[in-house]
């Protein structure tokens, strides 16, 4: 049997089109996954490596790198310690 290609982005979209449940839980997710990639790019930005951050918070290299790879999400008490060791702080402002 051929491999069949698939658009991934057109398949998701029909999916928030078609399913509100769907929809409302993609949506919720973008957040997370954009929080967590800024999360990533403050560390590269400050030189510092998934064992050092680990050491410093008092988690496993293993639980950073889950974070990371979006397969663990981090409450948001260890996540605001996380920032907090990077140097940076978690605020809410109001959507345009």
């Amino acid at each position: 049997m051929p491999f069949v290609e698939v658009n991934v982005k057109r398949e998701i979209e029909k999916r928030r089109q078609n399913n509100e449940q769907f929809k409302k839980e993609w949506d919720e997710s973008r957040a997370e996954y954009r929080l967590i990639g800024e999360m990533i790019s403050l560390r590269k930005q400050e030189n510092i490596t998934q064992k050092e951050l680990a050491k410093l918070t008092g988690k496993t290299q293993q639980t950073i790198s889950k974070i990371e790879r979006r397969e663990s999400i981090p409450t948001i008490t260890a996540f605001n310690k996380l920032l907090n060791v990077l140097g940076y702080e978690l605020k809410i402002v109001k959507r345009q």
